[in-house]
């Protein structure tokens, strides 16, 4: 990097492509500060503990701490991005963030922003788009030089992009879709993504400019998954085109089919319905880099896969904000409804916690693996992320890692995991897993669930699902103590508290 030793500031720096961004820069020596609304969510990731990296917890919204986060720094790095599940506005979202940013940094005297989103076809811009160009002109207002970086797609391990093409071609040996099946698309590798944005910061020329950024080739969507299908060593898919632009239906198929969740497939369909490439290759010659091919980019991303070294993932966005009752912070007519269910074990806590931190993904829920994946399977038909997304890791667990349709929003070595549930419900859901060191040497090992319903059909929700918590829950516990290796010594016993 050049000699200037003040720091960058990026803005989404758990995001799929922050998430790798940040690294790349402390690899190169630069001084990164990582802005979250949540420090520990940052301190997670296996850069966290950096000597070059500076946490700063900060809401965008915020402009006042915002402001403070900025103060010192040379550039920003704008990679935050609306488009999440849950979020019905997301173009009133972007645009409040965008100017609460041009308020802090003209306050701290920021005069570079490097802003990265997506490319479109001009003559049909979705809403996603329309938006996402609006945040890159409200950004300029402030009299910041801002360099956008425009991708038409996309393509690495753990993206949106990806997860949909190994879904596709994992579990469906016909596949029928629709006309844009074989539109043309000219995907770039998330590597040279991060390799084009870091070497923004060593070209000052680069500022106030917009470049479109696609990887070295062109070719379809039937292609692309042709290659996958070959590199991933399946057999040949059979892909059907029909002839019909059926849009909504690709979205509800695609939710249903891939673990990417409506938030993330509508503006990936919309973009794939037109042929969207490259119509300047400036930033090429200023960052020269060699652009991996679509083959190349989907051999990466399997080996990353295979080895359980995904840098950053799409699901990585989710909240892991708590809500106030769970702090104990209720109001007067709050009514969280709870069962708790505990069992004793012969043995230390770190073998119970071996077991509670693997949950979830390949491994399951221990027990009612049926029931967990009806459930899973009606929140997707519902549009929400279902059973599908898995986990990060498969024996480690992080604050804000996805497990299935839970965030992680707690977690305390070999003493406590708490999550709270992404999967669409009329309330907000957490399941708490605790354990405790008894004084005669064994280990308590209890489990929450709890929810605070939304109006009179959460309560219908809470009633029609709390039967189940002691047919579920009981042999779960039981199946976690086997799991374990460990003689089960009382229970388990279900408490119901409301």
């Amino acid at each position: 990097m050049e000699q200037d030793t003040r720091p960058v500031l990026v803005l989404g720096a758990t995001g799929y492509v922050g998430g790798r961004l940040v690294p790349l820069l402390l690899d190169r020596g630069c001084k990164v500060r990582a802005a979250g609304r949540s420090d520990r969510k940052i301190q997670g990731r296996p850069w966290g503990s950096h000597p070059n990296l500076e946490v700063v917890v900060a809401d965008a919204l915020d402009t006042a701490v915002l402001t403070e986060a900025m103060r010192g720094c040379r550039a920003v790095f704008y990679l935050i991005q609306s488009v999440r599940p849950g979020e019905q506005d997301f173009a009133t979202l972007d645009r409040r963030i965008a100017y609460s940013t041009v308020h802090a940094a003209h306050a701290a005297g920021v005069d570079w922003i490097i802003y990265f989103t997506g490319l479109g076809n001009p003559t049909h811009l979705s809403d996603q788009l329309c938006s996402r160009y609006e945040v890159g002109e409200i950004l300029a207002l402030g009299g910041a030089r801002v360099t956008q970086l425009r991708a038409p797609l996309v393509l690495g391990s753990g993206g949106a992009c990806f997860e949909m093409i190994q879904a596709f071609c994992g579990y469906l040996r016909v596949m029928f879709a629709p006309r844009w099946m074989d539109a043309k698309c000219q995907p770039i590798a998330i590597a040279n993504v991060v390799e084009y944005l870091a070497g923004c910061l060593e070209h000052p020329e680069t500022a106030g400019q917009v470049y479109e950024i696609g990887g070295p080739e062109v070719l379809t969507w039937r292609e692309l998954f042709h290659i996958y299908a070959e590199e991933a060593g399946l057999p040949e898919r059979m892909v059907l085109v029909l002839p019909l632009r059926i849009h909504r239906i690709s979205i509800w198929w695609m939710n249903l089919v891939t673990p990417v969740s409506v938030a993330l497939i509508r503006p990936l369909v919309e973009r794939m319905r037109d042929e969207i490439l490259c119509r300047d290759d400036r930033l090429r010659r200023i960052v020269p880099q060699k652009l991996l091919s679509c083959r190349e980019a989907i051999v990466k991303a399997l080996a990353e896969v295979y080895r359980q070294e995904v840098a950053s993932s799409c699901f990585d966005a989710g909240s892991t904000r708590l809500p106030a009752w769970a702090g104990g912070q209720t109001h007067p007519e709050t009514r969280v409804c709870r069962d708790t269910f505990s069992i004793t074990l012969d043995g230390p806590p770190e073998l119970a916690w071996n077991v509670v931190k693997r949950i979830g993904g390949d491994t399951g829920w221990y027990f009612g693996t049926f029931l967990w994946q009806m459930r899973g399977f009606v929140d997707e038909l519902l549009g929400g992320p279902g059973l599908s997304r898995g986990r990060r890791h498969v024996d480690s667990v992080a604050m804000g890692d996805h497990l299935d349709f839970w965030r992680v929003v707690a977690v305390e070595e070999h003493c406590r995991l708490l999550l709270r549930a992404e999967m669409l419900a009329p309330g907000e859901a957490l399941l708490d897993f605790r354990i405790r060191a008894l004084p005669d040497g064994s280990t308590e090992l209890r489990m929450t669930p709890s929810f605070e319903p939304r109006g009179i059909w959460g309560r219908i929700y809470w009633w029609i699902i709390a039967p189940s918590h002691s047919l579920m829950f009981r042999p779960m516990l039981k199946q976690m103590a086997k799991a374990a290796g460990v003689r089960v010594l009382s229970g388990p016993a279900c408490v119901t508290e409301g």
